[in-house]
């Protein structure tokens, strides 16, 4: 009799969720839930105004996206509840809630439903960037150790600014706050009835490494007196490795999910990382990115190595036995969407709809006939600010060599390839520490979607991709882990190792460098990194001193 497991994949404004065989490794079925509330970037759901470099999201959406997304599987493919025998989840991280001991949201409560920083803050939500100023200036004035394993400098992004940021400006919500939790954690205890956090979302977000566990209280209290018992009052130390078991769905979640009560419940992982055992990467040397929204850089190693500048390099983070270093870029697909939704002209448009393709299906078209370098272009991919390599949320967008005669389709290739000069930088800084970069995979969206975007960036890497054989190469690295999860009673796998070997999926496209625009690019490549180092590294500090006049 076939066996099954579950696998969600919640993004940023979306979860995608599919049912495989666990032998066959076959889609037997997939749902995808849009989340009603989606960002939340201008107002709450009140009506109240949000500040500038906020993100929110309504943990409801969550939820409900879970009940959606399982019952419509079984529906779907008539698999019997009891035949599936795991359930794993992977989440956009950093992105954390305030909750009761229950696990009720701060939100839900009447007190805090028009209070900003009751709410989910996404992951994208950068307006704690001045405490991550002081994170970094304290970590560095006290020569915290485990500081280089985060390349030396912490993401506005991560869950301690963020939990500063709460501490400073709602003190009464900080100390309402029973726990402060990534949303992914917190959604494997609404499923399973018990908190059990996740190595991979402590380690990379939250500053726990599984040798010395989280910074000092002195550290913390040198952040802010508040802060000093974080650990005990707010975080948890009772942190679970990928692979294992949270629990098993509680009674009330089989009634709404539709799952069994035996169905196991996997330790939930970031979206990105769940997509390393997707593409079967089992070893050293392969270097994954999974490309939508942002992008994520994963890598394994068996050593462990500082490399400065990127977001962190945690024992077991992704695989049991290797160091998985993690780097990413804030701004890939939203780049793109934002000069569509902005910048297209309305005749772009209606030519679009004409053919029956959607704008970026057209604009590809039309920027693929260019030869590199004619637009005389050149961008930096900081829409959203910069995670690898500078870690600075306060640095902003460029565009150079703009003329009257500049078309659409020049200024859409010239910011795509901005993301590839953004990604090969992430590549440089991994060789140039010592770690051996001899293979490029993508997934994700755009990877599976746009052989435009992809093209260029093997060119501008001068590197062979491998595309994932999976478009919800998230879903699957989460119904992996909730294979392993079940037990080899269950499964019949004796390892998580075995599982990714037998249900991992690549190669399927593989993209070439072109020679002739390897050389080209590595000519533009020359300028974007004067670029990079003369407005990234403090030499101009312009894009600084607008945002502070923007804000004033």
């Amino acid at each position: 009799m076939s066996k099954y497991s579950v696998g969600i994949d919640y993004g940023t404004l979306s979860a995608r969720g599919i049912l495989i065989d666990i032998h066959s490794g076959e889609e037997i079925a997939s749902c995808v839930f849009g989340y009603p509330h989606g960002v939340m970037e201008q107002s709450l759901p009140c009506g109240a105004k949000l500040p500038p470099d906020w993100a929110l999201q309504h943990p409801d959406d969550y939820l409900n996206a879970l009940y959606f997304i399982t019952t419509g599987l079984i529906k779907s493919s008539g698999v019997k509840s009891g035949d599936i025998i795991g359930i794993g989840i992977d989440f956009t991280s950093c992105t954390i809630l305030p909750v009761t001991a229950d696990g009720t949201p701060l939100c839900k409560l009447p007190e805090f439903s028009e209070n900003r920083h009751a709410y989910v803050k996404l992951w994208k939500h950068h307006s704690a960037q001045y405490c991550a100023d002081k994170l970094n200036e304290t970590a560095e004035l006290r020569s915290e150790e485990w500081l280089k394993l985060y390349g030396g400098k912490i993401s506005s992004e991560w869950l301690v600014p963020k939990a500063m940021q709460i501490a400073a400006e709602a003190p009464e919500v900080y100390t309402a706050a029973d726990r402060i939790i990534e949303a992914g954690d917190w959604l494997v205890w609404m499923m399973c009835g018990r908190e059990a956090r996740s190595a991979c979302n402590a380690g990379y977000k939250a500053l726990w490494q599984q040798a010395t566990g989280y910074p000092t209280k002195e550290f913390f209290s040198a952040l802010d007196k508040r802060l000093e018992n974080i650990v005990e009052e707010k975080l948890s130390n009772d942190i679970k490795p990928l692979g294992s078991r949270a629990g098993y769905i509680t009674e009330e979640m089989a009634q709404k999910t539709g799952l069994s009560t035996e169905t196991a419940v996997a330790v939930g992982i970031i979206d990105a990382h769940a997509s390393v055992p997707a593409c079967g990467i089992d070893g050293e040397g392969k270097l994954l990115m999974i490309m939508g929204t942002s992008t994520c850089h994963i890598i394994l190693s068996e050593k462990e190595i500082a490399v400065p500048g990127i977001c962190g390099v945690v024992k077991d983070g992704v695989l049991p036995g290797f160091y998985a270093y993690e780097a990413g870029q804030s701004c890939v697909g939203d780049h793109f969407s934002w000069f569509v939704d902005n910048c297209l002209p309305a005749a772009y448009y209606d030519e679009a709809k004409k053919q029956g393709i959607n704008p970026f299906g057209y604009l590809s078209k039309k920027a693929e006939r260019l030869r590199v370098g004619e637009s005389g272009l050149l961008a930096l991919d900081w829409w959203n600010g910069v995670r690898s390599v500078l870690m600075d949320f306060d640095l902003s967008g460029m565009l150079v060599g703009m003329t009257l005669q500049t078309k659409p389709e020049e200024i859409y290739r010239a910011l795509v390839e901005a993301t590839a000069y953004g990604t090969r930088m992430i590549i440089e800084a991994f060789e140039g520490a010592g770690l051996c970069v001899e293979a490029l995979f993508a997934a994700g969206g755009i990877a599976a979607k746009d052989p435009f975007t992809m093209q260029i960036y093997s060119d501008v890497c001068g590197k062979v991709i491998r595309v994932s054989g999976k478009s919800q190469s998230g879903a699957l690295g989460s119904a992996i882990y909730a294979v392993a999860a079940a037990g080899q009673d269950k499964s019949g796998y004796k390892s998580i190792g075995e599982a990714v070997i037998a249900l991992g999926r690549a190669e399927n496209i593989i993209y070439t460098p072109n020679k002739e625009n390897v050389r080209v690019y590595n000519e533009l490549f020359a300028e974007y990194k004067k670029l990079h180092v003369y407005f990234g590294r403090g030499e101009n500090n312009v894009m600084k001193k607008l945002k502070e006049i923007k804000n004033r």
